[in-house]
């Protein structure tokens, strides 16, 4: 698209355009493993924090339903809901070609409203989270986790890699971490 045109779009033009690449670009073997090293490189950062912390502690679920309903819950809220709108809705897509200053902006606005947003989703509309997404090491590895989806997002320009990290670190947090224990008991 001809950046000259692109500036042109209505704002509705281009949430439509962004959403639209998002969605629409397929990720190759080489996004594949660019994503991979954004997991190993958040885990090796997380796992420390989170067990030094106290915070991440060994605690698997086992019941099946839960395991099924995390699995699938986790794909549509936080994976794609969440990736929809901090990633693609408010970072500029690749094919924009914003410039750094640019991409630093939207890049530290996205990842403060994401980090702001969990304990006001606690306050709000997610009341049983409240002590967990309030906790200083939760908001510290959200951070980090925000800033590895933004990374997926603006290197490769699909939603697919973020929404692919997210839920991976969600779910394991969950099924494997204490996750499920610390918000539901």
């Amino acid at each position: 698209m001809p950046l000259l045109s692109f500036f042109l779009l209505l704002p509705g033009d281009l949430l439509i355009h962004r959403i639209t690449q998002a969605f629409s670009i397929i990720p190759d073997f080489t996004d594949g493993v660019v994503a991979a090293m954004l997991v190993l490189v958040y885990a090796a950062i997380a796992l420390p924090i989170g067990f030094w912390s106290g915070f991440l502690k060994v605690d698997v679920q086992t019941s099946r339903r839960t395991i099924a309903g995390v699995l699938v819950g986790c794909l549509l809220s936080p994976g794609i809901t969440e990736e929809v709108f901090f990633r693609v809705l408010m970072l500029p897509h690749p094919s924009e070609n914003p410039s750094g200053l640019m991409l630093w902006f939207w890049g530290c606005t996205s990842l403060a409203l994401f980090i702001v947003y969990h304990p006001l989703n606690a306050l709000s509309f997610y009341p049983i989270g409240r002590s967990t997404f309030m906790n200083p090491v939760f908001l510290l590895l959200a951070t980090i986790l925000g800033v590895a989806c933004s990374i997926a997002y603006l290197l490769i320009g699909s939603i697919w890699p973020a929404v692919a990290i997210h839920w991976l670190a969600v779910t394991a947090w969950l099924l494997l971490l204490g996750g499920y224990r610390r918000l539901y008991g």
